[in-house]
């Protein structure tokens, strides 16, 4: 068995690969993380608009804030905020995402 990394989904995995038989094997936290996001991206969050000063204020879930914590993610005060289509926002959290990365994360 040699060690690898398998790309799916934008994440990363840490995986063990036989050079004979192609089996892998995936590390199971890495697993487990991949789970938790698709568990995350599924799940529909209701969540109020506030009037704050001039702007309007949305609150983002813990339970994604914290995940994307986990993950190791550089998290700034500022974020990219880019209406898309009518009825759709999208936020970016990361720095140098351009309009491709944004489809791809999708």
């Amino acid at each position: 068995m040699q060690k690898a990394k398998i790309l799916k989904n934008g994440f990363e995995f840490r995986a063990m690969i036989c050079p004979k038989c192609k089996e892998k094997i995936i590390h199971p936290f890495d697993e487990s993380e991949f789970n938790k996001f698709n568990n995350l991206k599924n799940k529909e969050f209701h969540v109020k608009m506030r009037l704050v000063g001039n702007s309007y204020a949305v609150s983002i879930p813990k339970e994604i804030v914290l995940f994307m914590r986990e993950q190791e993610k550089i998290m700034n005060d500022m974020v990219r905020l880019c209406f898309e289509d009518f009825g759709k926002l999208s936020l970016n959290f990361g720095e140098g995402l351009n309009k491709i990365d944004r489809r791809n994360l999708k």
